[in-house]
């Protein structure tokens, strides 16, 4: 039988990991470090960026902060072009920055329309178009984007976040069967309620609301969401792609 290689082994690879500076993305760029990978953190909030590159560095891993935003192609092309100065690959992307703007569907004028779709739609088509090239080069490259249960299921006033969330999707499996013969693949991980900043927040009534809801009766944590991606970049998934991995209790099935 052939050899393999460790579980999650992810050593000397250079990962790029959007919305790096808290919640899930902060988690993910911890994970992805802890197994070996040397992590470039971006989203336009330097310092707090620069607060989680010390917190790797600390642990004994590398990140570096870069400052991108997303919604801006230009600035995408210029982030990514400095990262691969430095290292000239990029061989994991994980597309996690993201927001939200809740309103029912006529109360929602065109620019908060527009800001989510371009946030999380486009910034994640513009930072696959700028690493895939090198990607393809080197005949290697994980691509995983964070979409959601509402992608799936759909939600009150959250129109503008659903379609976004559910582009992703077509994003992902339209560029999975575009680069597999290059060796890249491509998926996506669908959180539902995890525990955040905004989750911890809210009334114990509303929690309880939303506990009531997910058959597991309790929120995920960042870190369950980290391990899903981590191991959708690691060589054990190497024949997985053009998938959603859906981490959420079992609220969607």
């Amino acid at each position: 039988m052939e050899a393999r290689d460790p579980p999650m082994n992810l050593e000397d690879q250079i990962a790029l990991v959007t919305g790096a500076s808290r919640g899930i993305g902060k988690a993910i760029a911890m994970a992805l470090s802890a197994q070996g990978a040397r992590v470039y953190l971006c989203s336009r909030n330097m310092e707090a960026l620069e607060a989680v590159a010390r917190e790797i560095r600390d642990r004994d891993g590398e990140a570096s902060a870069v400052r991108m935003d997303i919604r801006d192609s230009k600035d995408v092309a210029r982030a990514v072009k400095e990262i691969l100065g430095e290292t000239s690959r990029v061989d994991i992307l994980v597309n996690n920055a993201g927001l939200r703007n809740d309103k029912l569907l006529v109360r929602t004028g065109d620019e908060e329309w527009r800001e989510v779709l371009e946030t999380n739609l486009s910034g994640t088509f513009f930072c696959m178009r700028q690493v895939i090239p090198a990607m393809s080069r080197k005949r290697y490259g994980r691509i995983v984007n964070i979409t959601s249960v509402v992608g799936f299921t759909g939600n009150v006033g959250q129109a503008n976040y659903a379609a976004a969330k559910a582009g992703i999707v077509g994003l992902t499996k339209t560029a999975a069967r575009e680069y597999a013969r290059r060796g890249i693949t491509v998926n996506s991980v669908a959180p539902g309620f995890i525990e955040t900043a905004m989750a911890s927040s809210l009334e114990e009534e509303v929690r309880e609301l939303i506990r009531g809801q997910i058959p597991m009766a309790r929120l995920g944590s960042a870190e369950e969401v980290a391990d899903a991606v981590t191991f959708l970049v690691s060589p054990q998934a190497s024949y997985i792609t053009g998938q959603v991995l859906h981490v959420n209790g079992g609220l969607y099935v």
